[in-house]
């Protein structure tokens, strides 16, 4: 058995997630009990904050039983994604997930046991946000060019990432293999206690998602070499974008979306697509985003399956630069 149907066969053995053969009816009533928003990471991370505060949002924009986030981490982010796309279109789950979800993996697992285009009904995309190199507020690195000194000539580094073959993985490792560093890799599962072993000196760097570390970054408690913004954020202008910093390369911005099982009926998918630009426009919530370092970013269904495929295609490319390979 390859390890795709091993891992297919497991996660149709966990409650409700065998295919769906054809869609269920639509009740009338939709919702009349609750909607699972699948997550494929751990609390506390990027991802989990924005699902948790988007399914808030929802209960209110679509009344009924409510939203509620279900995390399922694992295999790269392959588990909770995998349970989405196996659920049966109802409209009773739908996956929170981002550019690793629904684009790196297409380009980076082998035997993928999904398809990220085919296997989902795209809703709409939500956001974006940049991405941060940080190290502990004791390190020695003031610069990304001090920090790739202490790799070189017989020193080595240690980097956290939030799992093999994330894009804080991919980001990090371009880093290493552009400026020829010796470093090791430290993968967690998910990003929260790669946040706290950078902030205690366990590890050297971490590639982070602005949202998770900017409150740390405001505090002290880590230090900001370089983010991936177009230019320098009014709230902390002292830390240089990477293209300033010299490492143009490393500005991936995450982004993240809304989807439903494929063959979910095209009048939920509608409802969903109509609610979330509206949701995003809300003074509080924007305010809510931006204060977690997220920048508003709606696209309707339609536009976002379209983004989607334009993203494997470059996610591809940045697979065939770092070499990153996962065995799906």
């Amino acid at each position: 058995m390859t390890a795709r149907r091993r891992l297919l066969a497991a996660s149709l053995c966990l409650p409700g997630l065998a295919r769906a053969q054809a869609p269920a009816g639509v009740p009338e009533a939709w919702p009349s009990r609750p909607v699972r928003i699948l997550l494929a990471y751990p609390p506390g991370g990027s991802t989990d904050v924005l699902a948790r505060t988007l399914a808030e949002r929802l209960a209110v924009a679509i009344p009924g039983a409510g939203f509620v986030v279900e995390n399922r981490p694992g295999g790269a982010a392959v588990v909770g994604t995998l349970a989405a796309a196996t659920a049966a279109p109802d409209g009773y789950t739908l996956a929170l997930g981002n550019n690793q979800t629904h684009a790196a993996n297409a380009a980076m697992v082998r035997d993928l046991p999904y398809r990220p285009t085919e296997d989902f009904a795209p809703i709409g995309r939500l956001a974006e946000v940049h991405h941060a190199l940080v190290v502990p507020a004791s390190s020695p690195a003031r610069t990304l060019a001090e920090l790739a000194a202490r790799g070189k000539g017989g020193g080595r580094l240690t980097y956290a990432s939030s799992g093999v073959g994330s894009a804080s993985h991919v980001i990090a490792e371009s880093f290493v293999r552009r400026e020829g560093l010796e470093a090791t890799h430290v993968p967690y599962r998910g990003g929260a206690q790669a946040v706290t072993d950078t902030i205690s000196g366990t590890v050297d760097f971490f590639v982070s998602t602005w949202p998770q570390v900017v409150t740390l970054v405001k505090d002290g408690r880590l230090r900001a070499l370089g983010i991936g913004a177009a230019a320098r954020l009014a709230e902390l202008p002292e830390v240089p974008t990477f293209a300033e910093a010299g490492a143009p390369f490393m500005a991936v911005d995450a982004w993240f979306g809304l989807w439903a099982p494929a063959r979910t009926p095209g009048t939920i998918i509608a409802r969903l697509s109509d609610a979330l630009p509206r949701i995003l426009a809300e003074p509080e919530m924007a305010a809510k985003l931006a204060g977690l370092g997220f920048t508003p970013a709606p696209l309707p269904a339609a536009e976002f399956a379209a983004f989607q495929q334009a993203e494997v295609a470059r996610w591809r490319a940045l697979v065939e630069l770092t070499g990153i390979r996962i065995e799906g």
